[in-house]
């Protein structure tokens, strides 16, 4: 992969499809720098490494078109966006450290073996200081501890699962989006406002680490509730046809299906779900129920009229009318000719994030750019008084729950905010989900 400058062609030039099936242990090899990739001339490379095929393809999509606008406006390039927002004001518009950003991509193919290979080819090859993005839990996990071995920072895209800042954190990874355990207590409370406190649950789970961890937090706060957990059933990955797994739900009793599933997955799963005459149905004396986790605009759009009334999480909608979601979302509109989704607004973010923690450290070195994230508290970056807490480098915030639109005006307007849960109630002690940062790793010298 050659490095480019900033523009759309570029961006699609300059993406890497690479296979799956690279198992082979990572080797990195020995540079002459004071830490990994330190930039030497004018310009500082990073590497933007998002789902460009399979079942996520369309939420890589998005985060490359906000990458490649974080990219412009770091340079000082375009409108500026949230950095007019931003409650920092370090960077100026002049790249990052008076250095230009330029960029190189990678096709994760939502395969944890095709992410660390990219991710390496990205940082041995190109020179990346910094590696970002994936729309997987399992994807992100491997990168991060990818970059945690190669001595670079990962600024992770959209990831949910409780092990990416649990069991699995790193010290040179960092993460915006929230994750399940804040999901499953932010919904918990309105499903039973919506569905009461006698319910018969029917999980459909995708079989990997997001999708148990979603469904886990799903289970314990349902059930703290009162909710009864029928079956927990998984599914693969890019299943397509789900129809052998929602046929059992329709004879099983349960009179809510949880659908822990993502992406193309979700469109799949609800749609069909709703053929089979799931929203239609009563059991029990109620009427049947669907929930949806963790929602996307992207998906809900896909999903189209069957999302109506149903019930999720979101880590950000492009509704919101803070100044910073504003600005993000006329930016993005201007450039791109729709509305951005949550996972292009976290990655716009993280962009965002690590260049104003690169500027205030006064360099790309990993461990003086980490502590400048630890325990920073910002503003204007359309969450809210957001903390990129220290003891986990996970970000805290308030939670949306969403629900489909009855009445859409237009094919982006599918979702409405219902509720926006404060962040008091979704916090929960670092400890609880376990796992150790350890050190920074500055990589060879």
């Amino acid at each position: 992969m050659s490095k480019r400058k900033i523009g759309r062609r570029d961006m699609l030039k300059t993406t890497a499809v690479v296979g799956a099936g690279f198992a082979a242990p990572m080797v990195f090899v020995p540079r002459a720098y004071a830490y990994t990739n330190e930039p030497k001339g004018a310009t500082v490379t990073l590497g933007f490494n998002v789902p460009q095929t399979g079942a996520y393809a369309d939420e890589g999509a998005d985060e490359l078109r906000a990458y490649e606008l974080a990219a412009e406006h770091i340079n000082g390039e375009g409108d500026g966006g949230m950095l007019n927002t931003f409650s920092s004001k370090a960077l100026k518009g002049n790249g990052i450290n008076g250095k230009q950003v330029i960029y190189v991509t990678g096709d994760t193919q939502t395969k944890a073996d095709a992410a660390r290979a990219s991710a390496k080819r990205m940082i041995e090859k190109d020179g990346a200081v910094m590696i970002t993005g994936g729309s997987s839990s399992s994807t992100a996990i491997a990168v991060q501890g990818l970059c945690q071995e190669a001595g670079v920072i990962f600024m992770a895209g959209l990831t949910h699962s409780n092990d990416t800042t649990g069991k699995d954190k790193r010290a040179n990874g960092f993460r915006h989006f929230f994750n399940t355990e804040m999901s499953g207590a932010a919904l918990g409370p309105v499903l039973k406002n919506a569905f009461g406190s006698d319910r018969v649950a029917y999980h459909l789970t995708a079989d990997y680490t997001w999708g148990w961890s979603q469904e886990g937090s799903i289970k314990k706060y349902t059930e703290q509730l009162g909710w009864q957990t029928y079956e927990t059933v998984r599914t693969p990955l890019g299943a397509g046809d789900f129809s052998q797994y929602i046929t059992p739900v329709l004879t099983s009793g349960a009179d809510v299906l949880v659908l822990n599933h993502y992406g193309r997955d979700m469109v799949n799963s609800l749609t069909q779900a709703v053929q089979f005459g799931l929203r239609d149905k009563q059991v029990n004396g109620k009427d049947f129920a669907i929930v949806v986790p963790l929602y996307s605009r992207l998906m809900a759009q896909g999903a189209g009229e069957n999302v109506k009334g149903i019930f999720g999480s979101t880590n950000w909608h492009w509704s919101l009318q803070d100044e910073g979601s504003k600005a993000f979302v006329r930016s993005f509109g201007q450039k791109y000719g729709f509305p951005p989704s949550q996972a292009a607004h976290t990655c716009y973010c993280q962009a965002i994030l690590y260049a104003d923690a690169c500027e205030r450290a006064g360099t790309f070195r990993p461990s003086v750019v980490g502590p400048a994230l630890e325990g920073f508290k910002f503003d204007g970056l359309g969450n809210g008084p957001t903390e990129y807490r220290a003891s986990d480098h996970q970000c805290f915030k308030d939670v949306l729950v969403v629900k489909g639109k009855e009445a859409p005006t237009s094919k982006f307007d599918v979702l409405e905010v219902v509720e926006v849960t404060p962040r008091a109630q979704v916090e929960y002690p670092a400890e609880m989900l376990g796992g150790e940062l350890g050190p920074y790793n500055d990589g060879t010298a």
